[in-house]
């Protein structure tokens, strides 16, 4: 019950749950990603994050003020006006107890510009409906695995 694939579904319909609680977080889950992630209003982000927000990704800094920061200085994320539907295609979105995984296809390009699709993956962490704690498969630029 807690996972969809997107076989023939939209985007924003793997985004719901019968439970209640992984309704919420599924929920959630979407604004992070659609609202802020895709639409920068990382001015709405305390509707979505917790203040404390733990973030395991080495490019942004921990809490609330600490992402946005990252966002909005350090990227350059300006606000977009919310499109009809979430742009960026969903694989699968996974609920279980207090964690919502978001798998997106990503489109990139290898070191001699050839282009490839692979998975990313958001999971996030939820208290009272909103995101306490993320992870994501981000490496230090120039990281190599051990």
């Amino acid at each position: 019950p807690g996972a969809c694939s997107s076989a023939g579904a939209s985007s924003a319909a793997l985004f719901h749950s019968k439970d209640p609680k992984l309704d919420r977080n599924k929920q959630a889950a979407y604004h992070i990603e659609f609202d802020l992630l895709e639409a920068h209003r990382w001015n709405e982000a305390g509707k979505w994050l917790t203040d404390k927000y733990i973030q395991h990704n080495p490019m942004a800094a921990s809490g609330l003020k600490g992402v946005v920061h990252y966002f909005v200085d350090v990227a350059h994320q300006k606000p977009l006006p919310l499109p009809a539907k979430m742009g960026v295609p969903v694989v699968a979105v996974v609920a279980e107890g207090d964690y919502v995984t978001v798998m997106t296809v990503r489109n990139l390009k290898d070191a001699k510009g050839n282009p490839y699709t692979t998975t990313w993956f958001d999971t996030w962490r939820f208290v009272d409906g909103k995101a306490d704690e993320h992870w994501d498969p981000q490496a230090l630029p120039g990281s190599t695995p051990q």
